[in-house]
C-alpha cells in the first residue's frame, strides 16, 4: 500500500512539473516573416529557399537564406547602438540579459495619447502598489501597443516609408527623465517595452537610447504578449543573436511566471 502511494506521488510530482515547463512560459518575441515591422528608413525581411524537396540522394532536406537588418522585429539595442565603445551584441554578459522582470502598464494613458511619454511618476505608481524597484530588475513596459502589431498604420502610426515616414512616427517612449531615474536610482539591469523604440516617435534626439547605452543597459524592442504577464513575480531570458560587432539584432525572450 505505501508503495502504492508513493508511485502515485511520484506520478503527481512528475505530471504538475510538466504543467509547469509548458504553461507557465511565455513567448515574448514576434516571428520574423514578410509582415515584421522594421523602422521606415529600413529593409525589410527577406527569406529565400535554397532548396526544399527530395534531392539526388532520395531523401528531403530543407535550407533557407534570409536578410534582416539588425533592428526590427523583436530585437535587442546593444549600448553600441547610441554609446561609442560600448558593448556590441555578442559582448553583451547572459547575467544583463536574464533575471527577475516587472511589468509596468501604462496602458490606459498610452492608448489615450500616442506620443505618450513614460515618467517616473508611473514607476512610482507601480511601487505603490507593489515595493520599490529591486536592484537588477529588468524592466518592461507595456504601452498597449502591442495588440496593433503587425498593423504598421496602428503599430508605428504611419505606413509612410523613407524620412517622411520618419516624420510621421507616432507611438509612445520612455521618458530620457524616467530613463536616469531608472539607473542611478533602481539600478536596473534591462529595460524593454511592446513598441518600436525605447524613444517616442516624435523624438530626434533619441535622448532615452542615449542615457540607457552610455550605461550598458541592454534595450528590447518590439516585445509581445507582455499583456499575458502579471506586472511581477517574472523571470525573464532574453537570448539575442550574437553577431560579432553588432549593434543589436533579432531576439528570443522568453518570460516563465513564477
Amino acid at each position: 500500500m505505501n508503495r502504492l502511494i508513493v508511485l502515485i506521488l511520484i506520478v503527481a510530482v512528475n505530471y504538475f512539473s510538466q504543467i509547469d515547463k509548458s504553461e507557465n512560459w511565455i513567448d515574448l518575441s514576434y516571428t520574423f516573416d514578410d509582415q515584421t515591422v522594421y523602422w521606415p528608413t529600413n529593409e525589410t525581411y527577406k527569406m529565400e529557399v535554397v532548396f526544399k524537396g527530395i534531392n539526388d540522394k532520395g531523401f528531403y532536406y530543407s535550407s533557407n537564406k534570409f536578410c534582416a537588418e539588425e533592428h526590427g522585429g523583436t530585437h535587442l539595442d546593444a549600448p553600441i547602438h547610441f554609446a561609442a565603445d560600448r558593448k556590441t551584441a555578442d559582448e553583451i554578459p547572459l547575467s544583463s540579459l536574464i533575471g527577475n522582470a516587472i511589468v509596468v502598464d501604462v496602458s490606459e494613458s498610452a492608448l489615450a495619447d500616442r506620443d505618450y511619454l513614460v515618467s517616473v511618476y508611473d514607476f512610482l505608481k507601480w511601487e505603490e502598489k507593489h515595493s520599490e524597484i529591486s536592484d537588477q530588475t529588468i524592466v518592461l513596459i507595456r504601452t498597449g501597443y502591442g495588440k496593433f502589431y503587425p498593423d504598421k498604420k496602428k503599430y508605428l502610426g504611419t505606413e509612410l516609408k523613407g524620412t517622411e515616414g520618419v516624420a510621421n512616427l507616432h507611438f509612445p517612449g520612455l521618458d530620457p527623465k524616467a530613463a536616469e531615474w531608472l539607473i542611478k536610482e533602481r539600478n536596473i539591469k534591462a529595460v524593454g517595452l511592446d513598441t518600436p523604440s525605447i524613444d517616442y516617435g516624435q523624438s530626434t534626439e533619441f535622448m532615452a537610447h542615449r542615457i540607457l547605452c552610455e550605461k550598458e543597459i541592454p534595450i528590447f524592442e518590439n516585445v509581445a504578449n507582455l499583456d499575458k504577464l502579471p506586472e511581477n513575480k517574472i523571470y525573464v531570458i532574453a537570448l539575442p543573436m550574437k553577431i560579432k560587432d553588432g549593434s543589436g539584432g533579432p531576439l528570443r525572450i522568453i518570460a516563465k511566471i513564477l
